[in-house]
């Protein structure tokens, strides 16, 4: 009988944790918005919003830091008011989170509006996202690139692909309808494989001509149709580089918006010693090669602006901390270290 009370206790101890957690609240609470438009639309009252024009967001500079501010209902209101046009832009925002306390965040694309008439009245500028995410705070980085990609996926998803029909939104901007065809459309990500090849003393890592210069970093491809994660690594690296995978493992995931909504499956991979001499695919890259360890403590210590010498000279740099492939390089340099 006490070991029957004593998982009773445990049941219902679990349940009282689940309904009172933070978390599985507001993940409740933010499901509830995506399902019901009249809910969404009275706390888009209380909400604050994330503004955008093209895609690019809204910063603002206080000493020399760059803030990512959330704008009240009223206040992106007053905004609209100044342009006649955009009576009803309320209604193309989307659902992006909300605060521990219930407070829904919301995102909102003022691109046919003038962009000199904004900045100015919210003293503040419109940048370029892959700017944006390496100057703001780490905990924004993530919110800015679920919102434009979220953004850029109604964006081009206005039509059905089998009518050809306009689609709609739903108030949350988690789905799209076509009426005429009854099509429910879901905004997607790409999964895309990103690799840190090593040959147990070095790493691999290699540039495209479209990066800037100097910046070299693991390789990575979208996965073909029917490909795991496994197979899309080996595929990649071979590819790429004419290489064989002996070995790998998983290492962690991250959303990346460019060039369109993907997600980034970082790997660990092996490959023999004996067989790393390079075969690169000069369509794909500009250059890959081998780094050891003492190349890659510099490289992590090394910025963009300090990267050029005085010979003219552009010494090798890599992806910064808010960048999956810095995760892996940083992984790797403390595995030899151990």
């Amino acid at each position: 009988m006490a070991a029957v009370y004593q998982a009773l206790h445990r049941r219902v101890s679990s349940l009282v944790c689940r309904l009172h957690s933070t978390y599985v609240r507001k993940m409740r609470y933010l499901n509830q918005l995506k399902e019901d438009d009249s809910l969404c639309r009275q706390a888009q009252a209380s909400g604050t919003f994330y503004l955008f024009h093209n895609l690019s967001p809204f910063l603002q500079k206080g000493g020399k830091k760059y803030l990512v501010p959330q704008f009240s209902s009223a206040e992106t209101r007053r905004v609209l008011e100044k342009f006649p046009e955009a009576e009803q832009w309320m209604e193309k925002s989307v659902l992006v989170g909300c605060s521990d306390e219930h407070r829904p965040h919301f995102a909102l694309d003022l691109g046919t509006l003038d962009k000199s008439v904004i900045e100015s009245e919210l003293q503040g500028s419109f940048t370029d996202l892959r700017k944006a995410l390496f100057v703001v705070d780490r905990e924004d980085s993530p919110l800015l690139a679920s919102a434009q990609s979220l953004l850029r996926w109604h964006d081009s998803h206005q039509y059905c692909s089998r009518t050809g029909q306009p689609t709609q939104k739903n108030t949350a901007g988690s789905k799209r309808v076509c009426h005429a065809s009854g099509v429910t459309y879901y905004p997607q990500m790409s999964p895309v494989v990103i690799t840190l090849v090593s040959d147990g003393s070095r790493c691999l890592l290699a540039r495209q001509p479209s990066f800037p210069p100097g910046m070299f970093t693991a390789l990575s491809g979208f996965c073909d149709l029917g490909e795991n994660v496994e197979q899309a690594v080996r595929r990649e690296v071979a590819e790429e580089v004419g290489l064989e995978v002996e070995s790998l493992h998983y290492s962690a995931s991250q959303h990346w918006p460019f060039p369109s909504s993907c997600l980034m499956i970082a790997c660990h991979a092996l490959v023999a010693a004996q067989r790393a001499e390079i075969s690169m695919d000069t369509l794909e890259l500009e250059e890959a090669r081998w780094f050891g360890l003492e190349e890659i403590v510099e490289g992590l210590k090394r910025q963009p602006s300090s990267s050029k010498q005085a010979d003219g000279r552009i010494l090798p740099w890599f992806p910064p901390k808010q960048a999956i492939a810095h995760q892996l390089i940083h992984e790797w340099l403390q595995q030899q270290t151990a």
